[in-house]
């Protein structure tokens, strides 16, 4: 008999939404941990969220909370998947009670892009006509559009990338705002026709980023996720989430971010906007990216004494009244 005995093979079921992109991301990682850990096998179970149900009502309407992730994280609870992935900006900051973050996965390009139509192939956002029409269902997007371009008209665009591109392709807008790595990641990198820069719109809270959520304690299924850790991004995405967490901002209020490190320090910009793009704070905050909550938390403090609370305050209410 053997001195020395290998783990027990085991099923480790991965919890993932329906969609296009989500699968493609969930392949991605079950694909990644079958081969560091072959002799285990790794089952993606899928459901659809509340998020993928309600197509007519626009995000902001419906109420954030989990409005991606709630179904996969019940399966968590119930012990019928043992970790899920998320795309990290869908990812609340306050998890429910026994889950947590286990995993950040290497960022794509986190920045959002504008992909018009077909009319429109020889412009980009500053030459595009006066009252051009641009969907996005994101306020983040919308307040920081406004804010630089209020000569544009936003319409509110709900559904997957190819539901999306299809009715920006039939004429119902000039053009649309997406997530460069989202597109990237389903092939469809050619359809970019200008990467937004930063100092126009700064980009969601973990966007870019895979983020796998599991059950606290579970230390079996912690130590096969770290394998997919990228130390970097999870620095960079930790202070981000941090200061959403700080200003009590969930994925649908006008809040961006940016991040770097260089040479072992993380700076971080984060801006908060009323919904007209009219009242707009931004500042940014660098240390040891060892610190990266304490960034966070710093400059949402900052934000606030130059107005944030206040601005958000407006916009929970408006929110709440469906203005």
């Amino acid at each position: 008999m053997s001195p020395t005995t290998s783990a027990p093979s085991r099923t480790v079921r991965i919890g993932s939404r329906k969609s296009q992109l989500a699968l493609v991301q969930t392949h991605w990682v079950q694909e990644q941990l079958q081969k560091h850990f072959p002799e285990h096998t790794f089952e993606v179970h899928t459901m659809s969220t509340q998020g993928d149900i309600i197509l007519d009502v626009a995000l902001a309407k419906i109420g954030d909370k989990g409005l991606f992730t709630k179904e996969l994280e019940t399966g968590m609870i119930n012990n019928e998947t043992d970790f899920a992935v998320h795309s990290l900006k869908d990812l609340p900051t306050n998890l429910p009670e026994g889950l947590i973050l286990g995993c950040v996965t290497e960022r794509e390009n986190p920045a959002d892009a504008l992909v018009v139509h077909s009319k429109h192939k020889d412009k980009q956002l500053d030459t595009l006509p006066e009252g051009a029409v641009i969907g996005t269902s994101s306020l983040r997007r919308l307040a920081q559009l406004r804010h630089h371009f209020p000569h544009f008209e936003f319409k509110d665009i709900r559904g997957n990338l190819n539901t999306r591109l299809a009715k920006l392709d039939e004429g119902g807008y000039d053009a649309i705002i997406l997530a460069v790595a989202g597109l990237e990641r389903l092939g469809m990198g050619d359809r970019i026709h200008q990467i937004i820069p930063a100092d126009i719109s700064l980009h969601a809270v973990g966007q870019g980023a895979l983020g796998i959520e599991c059950r606290a304690g579970d230390t079996e299924i912690m130590a096969l996720i770290k394998a997919l850790e990228h130390s970097e991004t999870a620095q960079r995405c930790y202070a981000e989430r941090a200061f959403l967490r700080e200003l009590e901002g969930g994925c649908q209020v006008p809040i961006g971010v940016n991040t770097k490190i260089e040479n072992g320090q993380l700076t971080l910009t984060g801006m908060v906007s009323s919904l007209d793009g009219k009242r707009f704070v931004k500042d940014s905050v660098s240390g040891a990216a060892e610190t990266a909550e304490m960034i966070g938390i710093d400059l949402a403090h900052r934000l606030r004494q130059q107005g944030a609370s206040e601005i958000l305050e407006e916009i929970f209410v408006q929110v709440q009244r469906g203005s």
